[in-house]
C-alpha cells in the first residue's frame, strides 16, 4: 500500500491516536499536516516523522484558527486528499450534574470541530473527485456508557455526520467514515483511570483493569492498532467502504 503523493490532515496529531495515525500515514508516503493544541507535542510528532510532516499548531474549536492552519498545510503540501478528524476529549459527571456548557463543549470538540474541518477540505476532493474523510469516533458512538452522557451524544452524533455525508459524497469519489476505539492507552483513558481513582479510592490499577474488563480481550487497544485501521481506510484498497463506523474493541460490539 502506497499514499506517496497524497497529503493528509491530522487533527490531534500531538499524542496517541493522532501521533500514530500521522507516523503510519507518513510511513507509506503520505505528506502529513499536524494540527493541535499543544505546540510542544507537535513538535515531537513533526520531528518523530521528519520531512514528510508539518505542525500547524491550532484549537480546532476556534474556526479561524482551524482554517489558519488548513490553509498553511496547503501552502506547505498542496491539496488535501485526506482529512484524520481526531481531536477528542471526554467530560464525565452524572447526567444531572452535566450542565448545559458541558454539552455544548463535548458537542463543539467532538462534532463541530470535525464538520468544520470537512467543509474546509471537502471541496477540493470533489473537484478532484478523490478523497477520504475518517472521523475517530468511539465506542461511545455505537453504544451508551453511563456517567459520560455529553460525550456519547457527541460521538453518537458524530456517527450520523459519517453517514450522511457518506451519502452525499459516495458517487463522487470520496468516502466518509468512522472508526470507533474502544478504552484506548491513550492520555484520555489516564485521565478517566484518574477520576475514577479520585472519586472511588480504587487504585491505579483497579482503575486500569476496571477499563480493560469492557474488551473481551481483557486489556487496553493500542494507539497503533487504531492507527492501522484508519491508515486503511485511506488506502484505494478500501475504495468500497462508504459510511461504516469500524469498531476497533476487541469484540465488544
Amino acid at each position: 500500500m502506497s499514499l506517496t503523493g497524497h497529503h493528509a490532515v491530522v487533527t490531534g496529531a500531538g499524542s496517541g491516536i493522532g501521533r500514530a495515525t500521522a507516523e503510519r500515514l507518513a510511513e507509506v508516503g503520505c505528506q502529513v499536516t499536524l494540527i493541535g493544541r499543544h505546540v510542544g507535542r507537535l513538535g515531537e510528532t513533526a520531528d518523530r516523522i521528519g520531512d514528510l510532516a508539518f505542525a500547524a499548531p491550532a484549537d480546532v474549536i476556534d474556526p479561524d484558527m482551524l482554517a489558519a492552519a488548513i490553509e498553511a498545510g496547503r501552502d506547505r503540501f498542496g491539496p488535501i486528499d485526506i482529512l484524520i478528524n481526531n481531536a477528542g476529549a471526554a467530560s464525565s459527571a452524572p447526567f444531572l450534574k452535566t450542565t448545559a456548557d458541558d454539552l455544548r463543549a463535548m458537542l463543539a470538540l467532538n462534532l463541530e470541530a470535525p464538520a468544520a474541518a470537512a467543509r474546509l477540505v471537502l471541496p477540493g476532493m470533489l473537484t478532484r473527485r478523490w478523497g477520504r474523510i475518517i472521523n475517530v469516533a468511539s465506542t461511545a458512538g455505537l453504544k451508551g456508557y453511563p456517567y459520560v452522557s455529553a460525550y456519547v451524544a457527541a460521538k453518537h452524533g458524530l456517527i450520523g455526520l459519517t453517514r450522511a455525508l457518506a451519502l452525499e459524497v459516495a458517487a463522487k469519489g470520496v468516502t466518509v467514515n468512522a472508526v470507533c476505539p474502544g478504552f484506548t492507552d491513550t492520555d484520555l483513558v489516564v485521565r478517566s483511570i484518574e477520576a475514577i481513582t479520585g472519586k472511588t479510592g480504587r487504585t491505579e490499577e483497579e482503575a486500569r483493569a476496571a477499563l480493560s474488563a469492557s474488551n473481551p480481550q481483557g486489556r487496553l487497544i493500542t494507539p497503533d492498532e487504531v492507527a492501522t485501521a484508519i491508515v486503511w481506510l485511506c488506502g484505494d484498497g478500501a475504495s468500497g467502504v462508504n459510511g461504516t463506523a469500524v469498531p476497533v474493541a476487541g469484540g465488544e460490539l
